[in-house]
């Protein structure tokens, strides 16, 4: 019977072999057309449904939203404009609500 160290110099490529195969396998799913979630087209939803952020503002048009949310952010409020099913909307977090709300209604 011959001894593994007669073999071992199969060993190594065929470890290497494996390991590039495997990593082939997984490029080639990670880069497959149509099963991404990324891919697909943005879609709006409702205002209520962006999780832990909460709706303070609508706009008729994106200019004006835009207008209202640098103010925001000068305040030093985190912000987004988003593009629901009602239109344009900005999105605070529910404990920047209050003083976002405040702002608004001020102008500043």
């Amino acid at each position: 019977m011959p001894a593994w160290s007669t073999y071992s110099y199969l060993f190594g490529p065929l470890v290497a072999l494996a390991i590039m195969a495997v990593i082939v396998l997984l490029l080639r799913w990670a880069f497959s057309h149509g099963g991404s979630l990324v891919e697909r087209d943005a879609r709006p939803g409702r205002s209520d449904e962006y999780g832990l952020m909460v709706p303070v503002a609508g706009a008729d048009d994106y200019v004006r939203a835009e207008m209202q949310r640098r103010m925001l952010t000068d305040h030093g409020l985190r912000v987004n404009l988003v593009r629901t099913t009602d239109g344009p909307r900005l999105m605070v977090w529910r404990s920047d609500r209050d003083r976002a709300l405040e702002l608004l209604s001020r102008g500043v």
